[in-house]
């Protein structure tokens, strides 16, 4: 298996945007987090979310076409380029999330977005303080983060079982554990 140092090596090779890298932490934080909930292999969990838009700085427009090739010739494994390729389910990939890994990974990537724009616009700009009542404030205005996908998240968090609210609520919980926040 991959170590952390390798993937970020990797991922640092096809993207430079550190807001997409503070994403990609973000994702991998809530990964790490539902997998330690569930009992599962964190490290592997959440080196899948670190990972998860590997092709997505470089090639936009082609959002997951690129993945499979660059994390096959990394060496990564089919469950895990798997997983990878269905958190963009409807969107750019018609591989629909099945296991808890590929559900939770779907749920929670446009939700990490929307809850770091509920945090940016705080006074404390932290996640360290937001709670889900706030999320859910601005969940409503639709001009707010307005190229995040609702309807995505609401899917996910249903396809997992869990309310909106729920959902939020873990992943504000697993955002927390990111330093610096």
């Amino acid at each position: 298996m991959h170590n952390r140092d390798q993937s970020i090596a990797l991922w640092r090779q096809y993207n430079d945007d550190e807001s997409l890298f503070k994403h990609a932490l973000a994702v991998e934080a809530v990964m790490r987090h539902f997998a330690e909930k569930h009992g599962l292999d964190a490290d592997y969990w959440g080196l899948v979310g670190l990972l998860h838009d590997i092709d997505y700085q470089r090639y936009p427009n082609e959002h997951l076409a690129h993945a499979r090739a660059i994390l096959t010739e990394a060496g990564y494994d089919d469950g895990f380029i798997r997983a990878v390729e269905s958190h963009g389910w409807t969107l750019c990939s018609d591989v629909e999330p099945t296991s808890v890994m590929e559900k939770v990974l779907f749920a929670t990537d446009e939700l990490t977005g929307f809850i770091t724009a509920c945090a940016y616009v705080r006074p404390s700009k932290s996640v360290l303080d937001l709670e889900v009542k706030s999320v859910k404030k601005k969940w409503g205005t639709a001009a707010f983060a307005a190229g995040v996908r609702r309807d995505i998240i609401e899917k996910g968090a249903a396809m997992l079982g869990l309310t909106v609210d729920e959902l939020i609520q873990e992943t504000i919980l697993a955002m927390r554990k990111l330093p610096g926040v």
